[in-house]
């Protein structure tokens, strides 16, 4: 790909890196730049570097956060009484997107993958089962977990830490596709599968 400035061509190498973003998409994004105003660039450059040296992770249920407890886990319109576990925040999104749950979440950052070197203390369980322990008010933790192996894996893995404990234990209804990933899953398939949980044996 020929390119009209050195300049130009580091910008596009830098964006061409995103996820689903190539070359061509990159040069058209960089031209599309130049075009704008300089205080429009500005803005776009400051609020990156923002996301990335002030975004934090809430110290509760470990979503992404700008404060150190986010504002779903401060929020008195939250039902306390519901846990829900997704792998990442994508899945919360998903989950928050079909509107109908309104209980607190805890992200697990992934989940087991001995293929990956992914183990159990490479993830937020610990400080699930500390949070079951330390919440009196807490009465279910749905497991909202991909249906895959290792899904399946770590949802097994977590019944049993959660076993000695008060709380119900489920997981959402399989009206999501098994091998499915919940952030591609549509929301009232979603919706549905929380409606319609099960207890996880």
């Amino acid at each position: 790909m020929v390119f009209p400035s050195r300049l130009v061509e580091n910008a596009v190498n830098e964006i061409a890196k995103l996820p689903g973003i190539g070359k061509k998409t990159a040069l058209r994004l960089a031209l599309h730049l130049l075009k704008e105003t300089e205080d429009q660039t500005h803005r776009l450059a400051e609020s990156l570097v923002k996301l990335r040296t002030q975004t934090t992770y809430c110290a509760q249920c470990h979503n992404i956060a700008d404060t150190p407890v986010c504002s779903l886990c401060t929020s008195p319109a939250r039902d306390r009484s519901l846990v829900c576990v997704v792998e990442t925040t994508p899945d919360l999104l998903a989950i928050e997107n079909t509107g109908q749950y309104n209980g607190l979440y805890h992200v697990l950052g992934g989940i087991i993958s001995p293929i990956e070197g992914v183990g159990p203390a490479d993830l937020n369980i610990e400080s699930l089962v500390e949070r079951v322990r330390q919440q009196p008010d807490l009465k279910e933790v749905i497991l909202a977990i991909s249906a895959t192996m290792e899904g399946d894996t770590t949802a097994f893995y977590l019944t049993k830490r959660l076993k000695e404990t008060p709380v119900k234990v489920s997981t959402i209804a399989r009206g999501v596709p098994v091998g499915g990933e919940l952030e591609y899953t549509d929301e009232l398939t979603l919706g549905r599968s929380l409606a319609m949980r099960t207890r996880y044996e």
